[in-house]
């Protein structure tokens, strides 16, 4: 493509990752993979190893990006609901602040520092949980939060944080509140016997052309809200208009298409 773009991706090797830079990189755009793991899919010097506490290496990755999507965190909860004690351990302070608290933050101090025009924030729609349950129609990108629990929290301040850096600092931000994305046979198994597991299923497929769309959409406002999931098998549950109205992006997919592509 003409307008080909420098994008840092976070969270790269893992299942949506993958999927965003497999669809980037077809899309003709220079990808920086940063991960624990290499980055399948990016030439060597492009997969850089590293973690989201170090921030020199988070900066250098993001030096001369157009955009950065920030994928990289601790996926859930360590267990939920918690056990009776004295296994009613959680993963707060080791894995979910580290990881979801302290990582974004220092995404959000590089793109400041940098001048980063635009960056796209995975957030989860965990964060409206109680509204899903409630089953009142798809779930608007203004319901006040009802997070699940401990790691929606942290979404819950991913959120505040990129609302703030845009208003603050000028970056533009897209929050993405991204559906299931399975990431094991476990989880496959789990959304086969939820009926609002399929309705949230998010294909790589889905998720591959969400993030192409939010790079490639020429402008954003300062700070938006969407949501990304494949088509509903029986009812919807998130309200994606705002997706096909800012980015021109809609589904294709719908459960179980993907479902098992690891």
């Amino acid at each position: 493509m003409n307008n080909s773009k420098r994008i840092l991706v976070t969270g790269s090797a893992g299942r949506v990752g993958r999927a965003a830079v497999a669809a980037l990189v077809a899309r003709g755009h220079t990808v920086i993979g940063f991960d624990v793991r290499p980055t399948p899919g990016v030439p060597a010097a492009q997969s850089i190893v590293g973690t989201l506490t170090d921030a020199a290496a988070l900066r250098a990755a993001a030096t001369g990006a157009d955009c950065i999507i920030h994928l990289a965190a601790t996926p859930d909860d360590a267990t939920y609901p918690r056990a009776a004690p004295p296994n009613d351990t959680d993963n707060f302070l080791d894995g979910l602040v580290p990881n979801n608290v302290i990582g974004p933050y220092q995404i959000m101090e590089a793109a400041r520092v940098l001048k980063t025009p635009r960056v796209i924030l995975a957030s989860t729609g965990q964060v409206v949980t109680g509204q899903l349950l409630e089953d009142n129609g798809p779930v608007p990108t203004d319901a006040p939060f009802r997070p699940r629990y401990l790691y929606a929290c942290t979404k819950v301040f991913l959120e505040a944080l990129g609302q703030v850096y845009a208003r603050e600092h000028g970056i533009g931000v897209l929050m993405v509140r991204l559906g299931w994305c399975p990431r094991d046979l476990g989880q496959v198994a789990e959304i086969e016997a939820m009926e609002l597991g399929q309705d949230v299923f998010l294909s790589p497929g889905d998720a591959g052309s969400f993030f192409t769309a939010a790079v490639e959409v020429p402008t954003l406002p300062p700070y938006a809200v969407v949501y990304a999931a494949s088509n509903f098998t029986h009812r919807p549950r998130y309200d994606l208009a705002p997706s096909k109205a800012l980015l021109g992006w809609e589904p294709r997919d719908k459960w179980p298409t993907g479902a098992k592509a690891f």
